[in-house]
């Protein structure tokens, strides 16, 4: 596997106190990632370069090219001069679907909403979560978050990074992923996850960014019925959220947050020794 740097210093000249100082400060790494099925590129992310395999993954999941980490065959993570090239195979029935899909498809962007050339497509429907028997109490909540805030290892050194957890009320965090891209640290996370071999629907996602259509799309993709965040969310978030089922928890603040849809999932009770 190929490490890249994540962090680069950079100088800075600060007022502090009413003075000025020369100094420096650690900056996170963005470059181009592109994503190539086949041998022919599919879409060109600005991202962090770290956990690029998981964000293969992720990305191939949310996306609809794949359903299950099988549908993979390998993945090769090739250095260039002015990027990266994340050069995904799939098997072969996936990737005679891909080639079909693409014919059809405007050229792809780098944001959260890949590959799509129309409304419909921004917009699309999203699977149903309310199967799920996930529940969570309210120290679950405040335990997330906190964990996650722990666990940013690149955003307490950047102060720069969003980041992305999945949360099991029994284990904690089972994976945390960063990125500079809320969306990217979002792919990577559902690439971490069903690399582990976890099932989405048994556990909250945590974000340490807004809640947009997208974020909840992707969530619901991966299978999770709750989805917490430290921001607040749109109002197309709160209505697909509504319409798939899913528990949207914002704002979390301490011990306060706000319960946006579907609050039968967040038990009643105080708030005790979270640790």
């Amino acid at each position: 596997m190929v490490d890249f740097p994540t962090t680069a210093r950079a100088a800075e000249t600060a007022r502090r106190n009413g003075l000025m100082h020369s100094g420096s400060r650690i900056v996170p790494e963005e470059v181009p990632v592109a994503f190539s099925y086949g041998g022919s590129s599919h879409a060109v992310m600005m991202a962090t370069p770290a956990d690029l395999e998981d964000f293969a993954v992720g990305f191939s999941l949310t996306e609809g090219i794949i359903a299950k980490r099988v549908e993979i065959s390998g993945i090769e993570v090739v250095a260039g001069e002015q990027g990266i090239d994340v050069q995904v195979s799939l098997v072969d029935d996936v990737a005679d679907r891909l080639r079909a899909r693409r014919r059809s498809m405007a050229g792809p962007v780098g944001c959260g909403l890949c590959g799509i050339e129309s409304i419909e497509q921004a917009v699309r429907p999203v699977p149903h979560v309310s199967a799920s028997p996930l529940a969570l109490s309210h120290a679950d909540i405040v335990r997330a978050v906190s964990l996650l805030n722990e666990a940013q290892l690149l955003h307490r050194e950047t102060r720069a990074v969003h980041g992305a957890g999945f949360y099991l009320p029994a284990k904690g965090l089972l994976a945390v992923r960063e990125d500079v891209g809320r969306h990217n640290a979002l792919d990577k996370l559902c690439g971490a996850v069903i690399g582990l071999g976890e099932r989405g629907g048994d556990g909250a996602v945590v974000v340490t960014s807004r809640l947009s259509v997208e974020m909840v799309q992707k969530a619901a993709i991966l299978g999770s019925p709750v989805l917490i965040a430290i921001s607040a969310p749109t109002a197309l978030a709160i209505r697909t959220a509504e319409a798939a089922g899913m528990t949207l928890v914002a704002l979390v603040r301490g011990e306060d947050f706000e319960i946006f849809t579907h609050p039968h999932r967040i038990l009643p009770g105080s708030i005790a020794d979270v640790a």
